[in-house]
């Protein structure tokens, strides 16, 4: 019986463990997500303060800086995307 008691002890404990390892990552994911989520917000705000002058432009000034700013906005989207799966999947 003291065996199995020993076993189980062991058991409990390498579960403890594991449980606070795992929340130590969660917590760093959070914050690593946390700092991409700030970064890309940052970019947006970026992106809306230099988007309006050039709507009003855009025409005189052809496609090409319509195609920059969707490949920027594409950016964002996919950043976007992987703070979600971190926040998500961790």
């Amino acid at each position: 019986m003291s065996e199995e008691k020993s076993t189980l002890d062991s058991l409990v404990d390498l579960l403890k463990q594991e449980r606070d390892e795992l929340r130590l990552k969660m917590h760093l994911a959070e914050m690593d997500a946390r700092d991409e989520y700030d970064r890309l917000s940052g970019k947006v705000d970026q992106l809306s303060d230099q988007f309006e002058p050039v709507k009003n432009a855009l025409d005189e000034t052809g496609k090409g800086i319509y195609a920059a700013l969707g490949l920027l906005a594409d950016e964002l989207k996919v950043g976007f995307d992987r703070v979600r799966k971190a926040v998500i999947e961790d």
